[in-house]
């Protein structure tokens, strides 16, 4: 399933919807559903947030696979170039105060999900996570 959002909030919740009613009718445990709507709220958000600061013009297309033993979703914009994945974690150890705004996105990412991959290809950003699934 292929899916062009534009860079807005309301947007990347709509690709949430769809990735929800489609994990669903692929028979994906719910539990696994949460965490893939999660990782691509957060992902989105920070493509919509910071690439494209909010500019509805701009365009953020996803694809979602279900290939039987795991559930792919793959992010594509035209932001600057930006891996994400070469973020700091947050530091949880730190007092509210002195942590650092940002990143705990890409670290729900990383718990929630198998294998988080970033690459340029071109003119831009690919984002690809993996959550394998439970054997049935």
């Amino acid at each position: 399933m292929m899916m062009e959002l534009h860079a807005t909030p309301q947007e990347v919740m709509r690709g949430v919807e769809a990735l929800q009613e489609f994990a669903r009718a692929a028979g994906v445990p719910e539990k696994v559903i949460f965490s893939l709507a999660l990782a691509l709220e957060e992902c989105a958000s920070n493509v919509v947030n910071h690439a494209y600061q909010c500019d509805a013009e701009q365009t953020l297309h996803v694809t979602l696979q279900h290939l039987g033993h795991s559930f792919v979703i793959e992010l594509r914009d035209r932001g600057p170039a930006f891996d994400p994945l070469q973020t700091a974690a947050p530091n949880f150890e730190a007092d509210l105060e002195e942590r650092e705004i940002g990143g705990l996105g890409i670290a729900l990412a990383r718990h929630y999900l198998d294998d988080l991959h970033y690459s340029r290809v071109h003119d831009e950003n690919v984002l690809r996570l993996t959550k394998l699934l439970p054997s049935a």
